[in-house]
């Protein structure tokens, strides 16, 4: 259920709801970690659950705009008003374009993922 935390271990888990479309859905805030994927909007609270996240993990699908997940656009926008120190692009199509060539239209702190990435938090 979004807004009610759970513990695994000892790390908080917290559901933040997230818009897919109009459909609802959730991602998570795990710790000082978020993992939201499928997203197109967010809700203005949950911009407020997510204070203080230093590692994100946000859908960024392709160039263009879609119809139910951000677009790099949208993804980019999302990532300066959360304010991680480091973000990290998920689920994208082969229509973002070439690796290489998106990762340098990329501010420093900003990332696309790829196979293999192993990412650490605190």
């Amino acid at each position: 259920m979004p807004g009610k935390s759970f513990k695994i271990n000892q790390t908080e888990v917290l559901p933040v709801r997230v818009m897919h479309g109009k459909l609802p859905i959730v991602g998570y805030r795990v710790g000082r970690m978020a993992y939201i994927t499928d997203m197109l909007t967010m809700p203005e609270e949950s911009y407020e659950q997510l204070k203080g996240v230093e590692v994100l993990l946000v859908n960024a699908l392709r160039i263009a705009p879609h119809s139910t997940h951000q677009n790099l656009q949208e993804a980019l926008e999302v990532a300066k008003r959360i304010q991680a120190k480091e973000t990290y692009f998920v689920h994208m199509s082969h229509d973002i374009g070439l690796h290489q060539e998106v990762e340098e239209m990329l501010p420093p702190n900003v990332h696309l993922t790829y196979d293999g990435l192993e990412i650490s938090w605190p």
